[in-house]
């Protein structure tokens, strides 16, 4: 079973940005999906961007042009580039992979951003 464990997030003004990576404990050299999600308070778990083995990248709606993802085979890590922060995208942001059908989370890692 593979780890994935996030790191980046913090407090921020809106307007700023942050890096968020996702390492995971095995290879991801030939996962295909791997992707961040976010689940603010009282609301369910979404989307937020996916990036496939081939570099195929998908966002929702709500973050296109703000945030960039993107991964290092090598170093077995998912980034997610974060600019323009708005208040509304204060959430615990998750990564996942999907690993022969099986999916893997990781803790999540705080992102609160101030107005």
């Amino acid at each position: 079973q593979v780890q994935l464990v996030e790191s980046g997030g913090g407090l921020v003004q809106a307007g700023g940005s942050l890096r968020l990576s996702c390492a995971a404990s095995r290879s991801i050299f030939s996962v295909n999906a791997m992707g961040w999600y976010r689940q603010a308070p009282g609301k369910q778990r979404e989307l937020v961007a996916t990036i496939t083995s081939a570099g195929s990248t998908n966002y929702a709606e709500s973050v296109k042009g703000r945030f960039i993802i993107s991964r290092d085979n090598a170093k077995n890590t998912v980034y997610l580039e974060m600019n323009s922060l708005k208040p509304e995208d204060t959430a615990l942001y998750y990564c996942r992979e999907t690993r022969n059908g099986y999916i893997s989370w990781g803790q999540g890692t705080q992102v609160t951003v101030s107005s």
